[in-house]
């Protein structure tokens, strides 16, 4: 297994240094939180509580609806207000349910611990689903699903890569659950180990972290089957196929998964969910997020409970400063701008950015420069200009037809662009455009 480099990438300024050194902060909840029913990839989850209802902190108050779902926990007790459309952290409004917090209760309904000694596969993976575990590196898969242990016909989970790299500028949550949490983090590795029958584990750290780097190896010194690998710091390393590419030198092919060639991906901090699940029977009730920006007064990294909206956090950390010009959900480069800040804090929000004017200046557009550095920069091999310009001149069956879907809109062809087209914004609307075209042809070949 020979590591290697990955095409294209960037190296954007790290910004990390404005919260890396600052412990998590567990946030009060809010008067009210606001509970989306679809927090994850897949099926929108099934409301199981009605206007008035009574619920209690952890209760589960939407079920999966499907096998690619996952379940809703309340993080609070109180009072069920009406099911309503609400905005969303990813600019479209989506189904939610507002829960008035009680104050005053105590209530809890946690799931039962469970024991080192009554573990098994089966029951790892049935408390994840249980918990509503979702993939906090982006994408949010249910991570139930991802540990279907393979079947004779499948390729056997070979390895798994626990990807600690955090490559987003500004955001520390990784970071600090390396440095807080490092017995914890191995203990959830662990436990994924076990569910998919993976013998071998790599936890993979950028080079720009040496604490946690000495941390997180004294910790699996013991551990044979488990080993530290440093990389070189470089954007956008952290996403699936380039960590796969950069740890073990191998390409995941286009339209295969790591799992195609026996390879699993997990983020740290899902890995700590699964630990909470398991040993504390903590549903996913909260998201640890970083806060950061120039634009905040107070930045920080915190456990918030799911549902908080953006305002409340933003309060809890002191306010906005008087040059602050844009709020993220995410971070700089793949995270989206707000523009409603009661959009509610999801299972999947790693960060929360305030940006000031000089942290992201407007630049005016001007003509493409044919320079090619959008085409260098993209690590999947794209060649982006050309794909925006059959977006600009309505070329659709040409976009429909090409490589598109293989964007993962990590915004580097954006950054390295001298005339600052919004690259990355069009290749989203191209993509959404090809998937919707794909789900019609799909549906009528299916009614012929």
């Amino acid at each position: 297994m020979k590591p290697t480099n990955f095409s294209g990438g960037i190296h954007p300024p790290r910004m990390k240094e404005l919260t890396a050194d600052c412990p998590f902060e567990v946030m009060l909840a809010p008067e009210q939180v606001v509970l989306p029913l679809s927090q994850h990839l897949g099926d929108q989850a099934r409301l199981l509580i009605k206007k008035g209802d009574h619920v209690s902190r952890g209760m589960m108050i939407a079920a999966a609806a499907g096998m690619i779902s996952a379940p809703i926990h309340t993080p609070v007790s109180g009072k069920v207000l009406n099911l309503r459309r609400h905005s969303s952290s990813s600019g479209f409004p989506i189904e939610a349910i507002p829960i008035q917090t009680d104050p005053h209760s105590n209530e809890t309904s946690f799931m039962q611990p469970l024991s080192q000694a009554e573990l098994t596969p089966e029951l790892i993976r049935e408390r994840v689903a249980q918990a509503g575990i979702v993939g906090q590196g982006g994408a949010g898969f249910p991570t139930a699903v991802k540990l279907v242990p393979p079947t004779s016909h499948q390729k056997p989970i070979e390895l798994m890569i626990l990807n600690g790299c955090e490559c987003e500028p500004y955001l520390t949550r990784d970071y600090r659950f390396m440095l807080e949490r490092p017995e914890d983090l191995l203990s959830g590795l662990q436990l994924m180990m076990k569910t998919v029958h993976c013998k071998r584990a790599v936890m993979v750290i950028e080079d720009n972290k040496p604490l946690a780097i000495q941390k997180m190896r004294q910790v699996v010194a013991p551990e044979s089957n488990i080993e530290v690998r440093i990389l070189k710091s470089r954007y956008p390393q952290g996403a699936e196929k380039m960590l796969v590419q950069a740890t073990t030198g191998r390409r995941v092919p286009p339209g295969k998964l790591p799992f195609h060639l026996g390879i699993l991906v997990v983020n740290v901090a899902t890995a700590i969910s699964i630990h909470d699940a398991v040993f504390q029977g903590l549903p996913a009730i909260s998201a640890a997020i970083t806060v950061s920006g120039r634009g905040i007064r107070r930045p920080a990294n915190l456990i918030v409970p799911v549902g908080s909206s953006i305002r409340a956090v933003l309060e809890y950390c002191g306010g906005l400063n008087e040059d602050a010009a844009r709020v993220v959900a995410g971070g700089p480069m793949m995270g989206i701008a707000q523009y409603d800040l009661n959009a509610p804090v999801l299972k999947t929000t790693s960060g929360i950015l305030v940006l000031t004017s000089k942290e992201v200046p407007r630049e005016k557009e001007t003509a493409c420069l044919k320079c090619g550095h959008c085409v260098k920069s993209c690590p999947m091999g794209l060649t982006p200009t050309l794909l925006v310009r059959l977006l600009q001149t309505h070329q659709m069956e040409k976009v429909a037809h090409s490589a598109i879907s293989q964007c993962m809109e990590c915004g580097s062809c954006a950054y390295t662009c001298p005339a600052h087209i919004p690259l990355v914004q069009w290749l989203r609307f191209g993509k959404r455009w090809a998937a919707q075209k794909h789900r019609i042809t799909a549906t009528n070949e299916y009614k012929r």
